[in-house]
């Protein structure tokens, strides 16, 4: 997946080369500097999330076995190590930024993924799936989505994220380019002159958030710090990707600890892995030695490792993990379209139409897929897949149940909320027909049932299936393969995720400079109470 913070920057380059417009540096109206210090806990420990993209324990292991990461092995030594985190589904950034910092799935937070179809609107939601996809769908409306509305509009107003709590507990916050961002504190994002200029967005856009926002050139608090400027000059320029990157977000932390105004909570987005990933696959030991060197560099802006230890907790975490796929010669991609030939598919840019039977929402290794204005049964839709021997499964909710086919075998499952098995996270639930559809070992005996290829599958498969309006279908691809539309991009021979299964659900937590151990069984969405408890102490 090219993630939000990259797409915004091929939007602004490609809209920039249309409009012949010349990069001009923005002043910004926000004063987050003279706020984030906390007024009650000058001596309590501080704490600094980094949420490194697609970042996989494989590749920590690897590199500690071989002696090439030694930031992490400093950390990891001194503090714990979790390997098998669970993410949230699909393992997309969006979705999963979402559920870490609201401490829910998307069935409750309502960000269903990087693309989803809105029933209420009648318009697919992209907020930067690929260039050519962005240009199809329209550059506007991917930027409204995506700068406007996720935050404003999409993400629940009925889960509050965790800036928003800390607020409310007079504790002060922080965010650097992270993709969710919501809380209390008044914002302006201001939009380069040939982002605004061709599209109907206003140049200055107010927004809710943390009390110090940093996003790429869009909100760079630092540009207009008293200080010296040489000490905060950040990187975000045209050639600096507008600030949407780990050089950006790794400044910005060394200067709040070198200037003594880091908040209570600080948490910061480093996105340059993910990319290097999808072109080289698992485990991408060579970008996770890069993210040890800066790691090296936000522990020594306290002077050494050991007093950042002494004064923050530090949190290192993967939001997804990767699948490697196979070469364009082995048939990696399956084009959705093509399983519906006999059908019209909606078409990036198009409108929803009552001629309109499928819309699809591709999530590289799953999909969203609407039937509209039918009465075929779904799962007829389902066998259509099926029939493709590179699908794993196609799932969907009906009658109160959800019901799974398995790809290939059209082995079925069917499963619902309550009932006498109780998984290891203390959810009940009620099983028919074949549980090795999703790997599930079930002891009738004892009414317990473990996970294993999907972990907590029927919780998130269930959250996806809820997590907006209308009906529709799941399917996700087996091991090697991506799902596709006709301008999806595509990463044959790379790494890709979206889908449910252990390899991309599964994410590495490093947690140095408490003793506070995380529950037992330990999901992403388990993290905020987690945060919230460390900053009592």
């Amino acid at each position: 997946m090219i993630k939000i913070g990259y797409t915004l920057l091929l939007i602004i380059l490609i809209t920039c080369l249309a409009t012949g417009c010349q990069y001009q540096s923005s002043q910004f109206e926000d004063q987050d500097l003279l706020h984030v210090k906390s007024a009650n806990r000058d001596h309590s420990k501080k704490v600094m999330f980094l949420l490194v993209d697609s970042l996989m324990a494989e590749a920590i292991d690897q590199g500690i076995r071989q002696g090439e990461l030694p930031s992490f092995k400093y950390l990891i030594d001194h503090g714990q190590y979790y390997r098998d985190m669970v993410t949230s589904f699909p393992t997309m950034s969006v979705s999963i930024d979402s559920s870490l910092l609201t401490g829910s799935y998307p069935d409750e937070h309502q960000v269903p993924g990087l693309v989803w179809y809105s029933a209420q609107e009648k318009k697919l939601i992209n907020y930067g799936s690929g260039p050519m996809e962005i240009w199809k769908h329209g550059i506007n409306r991917t930027l409204s989505d995506a700068i406007v509305n996720l935050n404003g509009n999409h993400l629940s107003p009925k889960r509050s994220t965790i800036y928003e709590d800390l607020a409310r507990k007079n504790l002060k916050s922080g965010s650097i380019n992270g993709l969710i961002y919501r809380g209390l504190s008044d914002h302006t994002l201001q939009l380069p002159a040939w982002v605004y200029g061709p599209s109907s967005l206003p140049q200055k856009i107010h927004v809710k958030g943390p009390d110090l926002l940093a996003l790429g050139s869009m909100a760079n608090p630092l540009e207009n710090a008293s200080e010296d400027a040489s000490t905060h000059n950040l990187p975000d320029g045209l050639p600096d990707r507008m600030g949407l990157t780990n050089k950006y977000s790794v400044e910005a932390v060394k200067y709040l600890v070198k200037q003594n105004k880091l908040p209570d909570f600080l948490f910061a987005y480093l996105p340059d892995l993910d990319q290097k990933m999808h072109k080289s696959g698992p485990p991408g030991l060579e970008g996770v030695k890069e993210v040890d060197r800066q790691l090296e560099e936000m522990l020594q802006a306290f002077g050494s490792r050991e007093t950042a230890v002494d004064k923050t907790v530090f949190i290192i975490a993967g939001d997804s993990g990767m699948t490697r796929l196979l070469p364009e010669d082995q048939n990696a991609v399956i084009d959705l379209p093509d399983l519906f030939t006999d059908y019209k598919v909606l078409r990036a840019g198009e409108e929803v139409t009552e001629e309109t039977d499928i819309i699809l929402a591709v999530n590289e290794t799953m999909a969203y897929v609407y039937p509209n204005n039918t009465a075929k049964p779904y799962e007829e839709w389902a066998r259509v897949m099926t029939a493709d021997p590179r699908i794993d499964f196609v799932s969907w909710k009906e009658g109160g149940w959800i019901h799974v086919l398995q790809g290939e075998t059209n082995k079925r499952l069917m499963y619902r909320v309550g009932g006498g098995l109780v998984d290891p996270y203390q959810q009940n639930w009620t099983i028919e027909e074949a549980p090795e559809v999703l790997d599930l070992n079930i002891d009738q005996g004892s009414g317990s049932l473990k996970y294993g290829d999907y972990p907590d599958v029927l919780r998130r498969l269930s959250s996806a299936l809820h997590s907006h309006q209308g009906d529709f279908l799941v399917v996700t691809a087996k091991p090697g393969y991506e799902l596709a539309d006709r301008s999806s991009p595509t990463h044959h021979g790379g790494g890709g995720h979206g889908s449910i299964r252990k390899d991309e659900s599964l994410v590495p937590l490093i947690i140095c400079g408490t003793d506070q151990q995380p529950p037992k069984d330990l999901r992403i969405i388990d993290l905020k109470l987690y945060l919230q408890k460390l900053l009592k102490d």
